[in-house]
């Protein structure tokens, strides 16, 4: 990329946004203002022309070097000393945005399950307010996978030529009944805990760690846990895999809470970039920035026929694929093929 310029330095810093005025959401529900948390890293060149902005997955937070280390930092592909690196945790989220336990103004008390209903479109639209309020005329590249390319997309869609790339990794264009099915029944685990119902942080912990592992089942391939977590001994009962899944179950219900992720996952199934406006194809055809669609060859949660879609009804479209046994989570962890594919998006601008 070439986003050299003149920098004006803005130290790392990690905010809060405060929006007084109502959101209107898709589901005709109001939310009576938000705030979205949110970090900054690097320098913002004076013509603003160096934005990163990246968008989290499901139960990720605003911290984007941490999870995505491999990806954002110092000599990484997205460097701070070059680039103005912009990530918020998603409205719904626990992580210092407005979440059902935040405090409902109208009772003074968390809102619990009178959380209203949240859509990817909405969400897209909560960022929309954070941008206007940074002063960010335009985004160089907005890039997110999972649900995080599903708001990238809706967001895409909104900001039209105020983004000039937009980067989708193992995502869609609408949210398959194969995927609906999967947080189905991982919310109907949160249900099942005798404690969901009452007006506790914690209530439905123990179900939320059912719906991680079920969610594992979908994040990874069959050939993953056959490589990683196969037991070598004869056994009964006790297997790798059993403790595996038991584990990342209270790992997630230790630093989430079941409120969070049935929201964020009903936004997930929610989104439709064609509800409203003449369907999936047409909405696509109206995207003009120059989109990445990167698909993961052994997902079985967000097909990379999925991620084709996309790529063939933008205007500017472009399919590239990770290969990996990792699965959906494979746009995470395999650094080394996204770095390859990155920096062949942003040649190939180059070269044209």
């Amino acid at each position: 990329m070439n986003l050299e310029s003149n920098y004006l330095i803005i130290d790392m810093a990690e905010e809060c946004y405060k929006h007084d005025g109502v959101l209107e959401l898709e589901s005709g529900e109001k939310l009576e203002g938000f705030e979205i948390a949110y970090t900054t890293r690097g320098h913002l060149t004076t013509a603003k022309d160096n934005v990163i902005w990246v968008i989290h997955a499901l139960t990720g937070d605003a911290k984007v070097e941490e999870w995505w280390s491999g990806l954002i930092g110092e000599d990484k592909f997205f460097d701070p000393t070059k680039h103005f690196i912009v990530c918020a945790n998603l409205l719904g989220s626990c992580y210092g945005s407005t979440n059902p336990l935040s405090d409902n103004p109208k009772t003074g008390t968390p809102y619990y399950y009178d959380f209203p209903n949240l859509s990817t479109k909405d969400i897209a639209k909560s960022l929309e307010h954070l941008r206007q309020n940074l002063g960010i005329s335009s985004i160089h590249t907005l890039i997110g996978g999972s649900l995080g390319g599903q708001v990238a997309l809706e967001w895409a869609y909104l900001l039209q030529e105020q983004v000039k790339h937009t980067v989708i990794l193992a995502s869609n264009a609408k949210t398959s009944s194969w995927t609906i099915g999967f947080n189905e029944t991982q919310r109907m685990a949160i249900e099942a805990d005798g404690t969901w119902g009452q007006n506790k942080p914690d209530a439905g912990k123990k179900g939320l760690e059912a719906a991680r592992a079920i969610a594992m089942l979908s994040y990874r391939h069959p050939e993953d846990f056959t490589n990683k977590q196969s037991d070598k001994e004869e056994k009964l009962d006790g297997f790798r895999i059993s403790s595996y899944l038991r584990y990342q179950g209270q790992k997630l219900a230790n630093r989430f809470n079941a409120f969070s992720y049935w929201v964020l996952s009903k936004a997930m199934d929610s989104h439709d970039l064609g509800r409203g406006r003449g369907g999936v194809e047409k909405a696509l055809a109206s995207i003009p920035s120059k989109v990445l669609a990167i698909g993961v060859d052994k997902d079985v949660l967000f097909l990379k026929e999925e991620s084709q879609f996309i790529a063939n009804h933008v205007q500017k479209g472009s399919y590239k694929e990770i290969h990996s046994s990792a699965g959906h989570d494979a746009f995470l962890i395999e650094y080394e093929q996204l770095q390859y594919i990155l920096r062949s998006f942003y040649l190939e601008e180059n070269e044209g």
